[in-house]
């Protein structure tokens, strides 16, 4: 069981497809809401090896209501609790857009892996929006100082692009940020 979190718009519906290799979670290209409740996907990579991913609510406290941000934690404490009753979580993915390391992203790695997960969880990190970077990993490298700033901690990380496009441009990196992404869950999962 592999949870994956992170803001609206970081791209976790996108990560999701880039794991199964075609377009099985529902993407919206401007930032709304996708994804209202959990959603559950099956996927299985070229070697046998399946996993149920499971998408989560963007949580992004400035953004939403208190009513709404209320309404994603509840949801998110129930996936867990439903998890732990299905065999745990094994993975949690914290999806991030590529860019500046905020208080709201300390708050949601709190929430999942401190609060829900109670610290007993391997959580790797997932950087997106890479795909103008020269090597997506120099963005990890950059920002290795920020991340300790706000004490976020992985076990892993994947420095990708999910951003599959229309004209070709970056396939190269979309490839390669597919056996990234996927070496990572099966090394931490």
């Amino acid at each position: 069981n592999v949870v994956i979190f992170g803001e609206t718009g970081a791209g976790k519906s996108s990560v999701i497809n880039l794991l199964a290799g075609q377009e099985i979670a529902h993407i919206s290209p401007d930032s709304h809401r996708c994804t209202l409740h959990w959603t559950e996907y099956q996927i299985t990579f070229e070697d046998g090896s399946r996993y149920k991913v499971f998408d989560t609510v963007g949580l992004e406290e400035p953004r939403l209501q208190t009513g709404e941000y209320l309404s994603a934690i509840s949801n998110a404490y129930g996936l867990i609790n439903t998890l732990k009753e299905r065999g745990g979580v094994n993975l949690l993915l914290f999806c991030i857009r590529g860019g500046r390391v905020t208080a709201t992203m300390q708050s949601n790695y709190r929430l999942f892996f401190e609060f829900l997960c109670e610290e007993k969880v391997p959580l790797a990190l997932v950087v997106t929006n890479l795909e103008r970077e020269t090597r997506m990993e120099d963005w990890y490298t950059r920002n290795m100082g920020y991340l300790e700033k706000y004490n976020i901690r992985s076990a892993g990380h994947a420095c990708i692009t999910a951003a599959n496009l229309l004209d070709g441009r970056h396939r190269d990196k979309y490839d390669e940020s597919r056996g990234i992404l996927r070496q990572v869950v099966e090394v931490h999962c």
